[in-house]
């Protein structure tokens, strides 16, 4: 697949007072910014795809962590759904796996999104089974993806991810949600997801949480070998 460039376009109005001659002067301007993108990405696509000309596919987005960001592409193969696609795991589902390409920055979430609707419009997805999850760094970024798009996704499964707790009064009510943490991660500490959980649940919000006891930052490792997890999300679908 050819790399994606993404861009988006932000407008706003900038009022400024001058003062002039003793007389105040109202000016009002409009600049527009573009900020660019370059995400390398992985796409899988599962073996019935090609079998199949009309038959649409659910789609997971994945999102790894801090640790894979930057400019090697191979590094996302560590973790997450992509390493079991190489010890030769089977999916149901397409999976769109970009590269945050800052080491020391936040995932650029407007260009991930554009990515993600560039993919699902080229091939055979259908747009109420696109699901997604991601781990710390990547994580953090679920959350927030949850928030700005709230009807896009049809699940979401969280790995160990730092997030703001207001975050609960932006997500949408009908997607379900899988956390998953380690009780004794020092990265990211625990409470951030009992916290999350807790006041998802009180919001009345469809949570499951897996907290796995002596293990730190790392629940990744045992999070996505968890097969009912992939069983859970290809279950899931979007009605509205």
């Amino acid at each position: 697949m050819q790399n994606k460039l993404s861009r988006f376009f932000i407008f706003f109005a900038v009022l400024m007072l001058q003062a002039c001659a003793g007389q105040s002067h109202l000016v009002q301007d409009e600049l527009e910014t573009v900020t660019k993108e370059h995400l390398k990405y992985y796409l899988y696509y599962p073996e019935d795809y090609f079998k199949s000309e009309n038959k649409e596919f659910g789609l997971l987005l994945f999102l790894h962590g801090g640790g894979e960001s930057g400019r090697n592409v191979e590094e996302i193969k560590d973790t997450g759904p992509p390493k079991m696609l190489v010890e030769g795991k089977q999916f149901p589902f397409l999976i769109l796996a970009p590269q945050n390409p800052h080491a020391q920055k936040w995932w650029n979430t407007d260009a991930v999104v554009q990515l993600l609707d560039s993919v699902t419009q080229a091939n055979r997805v259908d747009k109420n089974r696109i699901y997604l999850t991601g781990l710390s760094r990547g994580g953090s970024a679920s959350w927030e993806l949850a928030t700005q798009y709230p009807e896009k996704f049809a699940a979401m499964a969280v790995v160990c991810g730092m997030t703001p707790l207001p975050y609960a009064h932006w997500i949408d009510k009908e997607m379900p949600i899988w956390v998953f943490h380690g009780d004794k991660d020092d990265v990211i500490n625990v409470e951030e997801s009992d916290k999350m959980v807790d006041k998802l649940r009180e919001m009345g919000y469809d949570v499951r949480y897996t907290r796995y006891k002596g293990v730190g930052h790392n629940a990744w490792d045992r999070a996505y070998t968890t097969d009912s997890l992939y069983t859970w999300l290809a279950s899931k679908k979007r009605t509205k």
